[in-house]
């Protein structure tokens, strides 16, 4: 007779049903006559008994070759049980080894220092903690796509190979055939801009490369960046994006994950506060508030993270601070026409300390303006000659922002360092595995 298949998640519907259920071995233990196995099979935990003297001798000593991440198949009656890991166990039946496991598997239930796991993260991933991570690093993207498709946004694919490049920070570069030097997208955004241009209202959502030579807790050097550009939005209205959007995640991955929250041991009560409308704090302002507060920063200084930490303390919902002096924002940020010192921009910082999470701003719509300042950035202008074409040839006001996927996960789980948030981090000493 054919075998019935179930996952740990699908376990509710088959209670009183003998099933086969595949995973690896969690944790074991034995009083002689009983034994017990928790399984995990990626869906969850299950809770499997073995009675000896229901089982025939065969399938009670395959229990005693078992190890920590054997992967097994067992068979049996599923039944609810309240006390049980996942609120289920199974009555076991049989039992079939599918893959050994040696003894010396290397994440045991100790401490273990911060370069041995990472060495070891393609197991370490295995580790509940983990697997809670990536289900709401997961609850999280597919909250961010459900979003902007209800909105009627049109998710685009942008170049990761590029000639021309978004921001001042570090570069990844490769020679690019006979084309000459390319580079590790930093950001989707230009080639956004381009795509609303035809579509509307667009969203990015991939890998972006930074080569600065970071170490702080905040820092990948390869992250993920959702992008969103807006035609005929001005500053304001992508803010008022911005704040529906971290509302909306923060409500779905309450909803869906609660099980995972529990796990990483998050203060639900501080998601629970995230509700708009969100501070808007002029730049000017934030650095009067900042120095009273006891910080060395001036008018002109970009926010550090200990600024972006005094800044927040007051507060329980993400803020914006807004309109940056020119000199610290990128080539493409649109003038201030109340202030030319300043740009129209924007960064989202998240409370309890985990600092800017979106940087967004209006971009420079004026062809000659926009041409000066990649003159005063001293950037190749040939590079760009497509990107001023968007000025030329049916100009039109438009914002947008990045969201940094990591520092969002981080934020909403309470997770230190978002070394953790994504599944192989790659950082300044790390590229392996």
């Amino acid at each position: 007779m054919p075998k019935t298949y179930a996952t740990v998640a699908t376990l509710p519907k088959v209670v009183t049903q003998t099933v086969t259920v595949r995973g690896w071995v969690a944790h074991l233990r034995s009083s002689g006559k009983v034994a017990f196995i928790v399984m995990r099979d990626g869906t969850g935990l299950l809770q499997c008994v073995l009675v000896k003297n229901q089982l025939t001798p065969e399938v009670w000593e395959r229990f005693a070759t078992l190890t920590q991440e054997t992967s097994i198949a067992v068979t049996g009656e599923v039944r609810a049980e309240p006390r049980a890991p996942g609120g289920h166990e199974m009555g076991v039946t049989d039992l079939e080894v599918l893959g050994t496991s040696p003894h010396d598997y290397p994440i045991q239930p100790k401490e273990h220092g911060i370069d041995f796991l990472l060495d070891n993260r393609h197991l370490w991933l295995r580790s509940p903690r983990q697997v809670a991570l990536m289900r709401v690093r997961h609850e999280i993207e597919q909250s961010i796509h459900d979003f902007y498709y209800e909105r009627g946004f049109i998710h685009v694919d942008t170049p990761i190979l590029t000639a021309a490049i978004g921001e001042r920070s570090g570069l990844f570069s490769t020679e690019y055939f006979e084309e000459g030097t390319a580079y590790l997208a930093q950001t989707g955004q230009l080639y956004g801009e381009a795509a609303a241009a035809a579509l509307g209202c667009i969203y990015t959502f991939g890998p972006t490369f930074r080569a600065e030579k970071s170490k702080t807790r905040r820092h990948l050097t390869e992250f993920w960046m959702i992008e969103p550009e807006m035609a005929f939005y001005d500053t304001h209205a992508s803010m008022q994006l911005q704040e529906e959007m971290l509302v909306s995640i923060v409500g779905r991955v309450l909803e869906r994950r609660q099980a995972e929250l529990k796990e990483l041991e998050r203060d639900v009560s501080k998601l629970e506060a995230i509700q708009g409308p969100f501070p808007r704090i002029a730049y000017t302002d934030a650095v009067a508030t900042l120095q009273a507060k006891g910080s060395a920063i001036v008018w002109g200084d970009d926010l550090g993270a200990e600024d972006e930490t005094l800044l927040v303390a007051d507060y329980q919902t993400p803020i914006f601070v807004c309109n940056y002096p020119k000199q610290a924002k990128a080539f493409y940020m649109k003038e201030n026409p109340d202030d030319p010192r300043t740009v129209l921009c924007d960064d989202c910082l998240a409370p309890e300390g985990y600092g800017e999470i979106i940087g967004g701003s209006q971009r420079e719509d004026d062809h000659d303006k926009l041409l000066a300042r990649i003159h005063e950035e001293g950037l190749p202008v040939d590079a760009y000659g497509w990107y001023l074409d968007l000025r030329k040839y049916g100009t039109f006001v438009h914002s947008g922002f990045g969201l940094g996927l990591e520092r969002t996960v981080a934020w909403i789980t309470g997770t230190p360092h978002i070394r953790e948030c994504i599944a192989f981090p790659r950082m300044m000493h790390r590229l392996r595995p």
